[in-house]
């Protein structure tokens, strides 16, 4: 008995902890494994001692992959080439892939993200006009507290297709770890589209307008064709006050700055308010509109203009009073992130 006892505790595993938890893990998933730092033993005599099973110091010459050389060695490499894989480090430095992540995380402290999109690279200039703007704003509309803000109406246009894809992210479902990753064929969009001009205040939508087919918003549309509904609109809701005290919140594009358009809200008594060049982030109808109008139709195909225009007024009517006053609230919101960054785009307000 001795002899077999002495056998058991000469035994070794040759086998290491990743190996173990790889072979338990296929068949348990469930369970998880942890490292104990001791362990309990039970003497002859019904003792039990306590044995530490870390690392003790051993001899030998330590590792030297990690040190101050190497390193700097790294930190330069990714300074000249921020794109670099592990595999181009361990090549052209020579160091193990074990000694890198230390060195890139710990050392270093980086990580590797994806670039993010941003709609125009934006110079000092074009920063500082979007903090002096929204600096102005926030103390004009008294951080969206003023009654003005129901006077403001947003306006842009965009383009609505007969189809336009999923997003990426609509695309998404819940699976089973066992099951195959899903795929997805590229679609692109229809060459059937219809350019509709939106007009909404905090209170509500004022006025959508489809133009006609294939034609898009130049000045003499926007004059003689968008504004006049509007106008007439906005009159049937404030008829005591009219169209005095509005003020249009639009981007800087050709028919909202024409001088014919000027000259037609000034006979109106209507305030122009522009947005900052190059400041989509902080566009209503951008971050707000459009986004919740064209996720709602997205996947699905329609076979003309009136079949798509119908099915866009049904998300339209879908939208509530508080759909609008959250999106003002968003807006000054946004404004407050401009500043903080520092005039820099941002992706999120939360």
């Amino acid at each position: 008995m001795n002899n077999i006892q002495n056998n058991e505790r000469s035994f070794k595993f040759n086998i290491t902890k990743y190996a173990i938890r790889y072979a338990f893990n296929k068949t348990l998933p469930s369970i998880k494994f942890i490292c104990v730092p001791k362990i309990n033993n039970k003497k002859d005599d019904g003792n039990i001692t306590e044995s530490c099973v870390q690392d003790a110091p051993r001899s030998g010459r330590p590792s030297t992959s990690v040190n101050e050389q190497t390193i700097d060695a790294v930190r330069k490499r990714i300074e000249d080439d921020p794109h670099s894989t592990y595999q181009q480090i361990e090549n052209i430095l020579g160091i193990s892939s074990t000694a890198i992540n230390p060195i890139i995380h710990d050392y270093l402290n980086l990580k590797k993200v994806c670039a993010r999109w941003v709609p125009h690279k934006l110079i000092d200039d074009q920063k500082q006009l979007r903090i002096q703007f929204y600096h102005h704003s926030l103390k004009r509309f008294e951080e969206g507290q003023s009654r003005c803000v129901f006077d403001i109406i947003t306006d842009d246009e965009s383009w609505f297709y007969h189809y336009d894809p999923e997003l990426k992210e609509q695309s998404k479902v819940w699976m089973s770890t066992t099951d195959p990753r899903p795929t997805k064929i590229h679609r692109t969009k229809s060459a059937g589209k219809r350019m509709v001009a939106f007009f909404f205040m905090k209170s509500d939508l004022i006025k959508s307008v489809p133009l006609e087919t294939g034609a898009t918003v130049n000045t003499s549309r926007y004059v003689n064709t968008c504004l006049p509904q509007v106008f007439k609109a906005v009159s049937e809701r404030r008829e005591t006050r009219g169209l005095r005290g509005l003020i249009f919140h639009d981007d800087n594009a050709r028919p909202h700055r024409a001088w014919i358009t000027n000259e037609f809200l000034l006979e109106n008594h209507v305030e122009q308010y522009p947005n900052p060049p190059y400041s989509p982030d902080l566009s209503s109808c951008d971050f707000f509109l459009f986004q919740k109008l064209k996720n709602q139709l997205r996947g699905i195909r329609f076979n003309d203009d009136n079949e798509m225009l119908t099915a866009l007024q049904r998300v339209i009517d879908s939208l509530t009073k508080e759909d609008f006053k959250n999106c003002f609230e968003d807006w000054f919101i946004r404004m407050h992130k401009c500043i903080d960054t520092e005039g820099h785009y941002f992706e999120k307000i939360n």
